[in-house]
């Protein structure tokens, strides 16, 4: 049996963020690759959605100028032939302040030929803009 695209993915990522080797990506990566991270964009540039294996390789390399990843667990995933998905939890150390970040998100894969075409990862936004703040955000009460 054959290891399944998302957990190729996974580490090349994880190689991609903590030791900067984006050449592990490279070759996993369509070059027509659709990919979208929903989350506060004002606050974090590398979120929003991007085309094409140049942009989602600079996304990649914004990311590793940000933040290094500690540890993630996979929650629940559910893996087809050429897709995977996955709720995620990651620990994270934000650079710029040395500053701990627990983060989870949902994400949603899709492969052809064992190359990445499609990403959509749906982020715990609240709970990320409340750690980045180092507060909590206070919204009014309804009803």
């Amino acid at each position: 049996m054959t290891e399944h695209s998302l957990w190729r993915f996974s580490r090349a990522l994880h190689r991609a963020i903590n030791e900067r080797q984006l050449d592990h990506l490279t070759d996993i990566i369509d070059d027509n690759i659709e990919w979208a991270v929903y989350g506060p964009i004002d606050m974090f540039p590398f979120l929003g959605a991007r085309h094409g294996k140049a942009a989602v390789l600079d996304v990649c390399k914004q990311i590793a100028d940000n933040v290094r990843v500690h540890r993630f667990e996979r929650e629940s995933m559910i893996l087809g032939d050429e897709s995977g998905s996955a709720m995620m939890r990651f620990s994270l150390t934000a650079l710029d302040s040395n500053r701990p970040i627990s983060l989870r998100l949902a994400q949603f894969a899709q492969f052809k030929a064992g190359r990445l075409t499609s990403m959509r990862v749906v982020v715990d936004t609240f709970d990320l803009v409340e750690q980045a703040l180092g507060r909590p955000i206070h919204l009014p009460k309804i009803a």
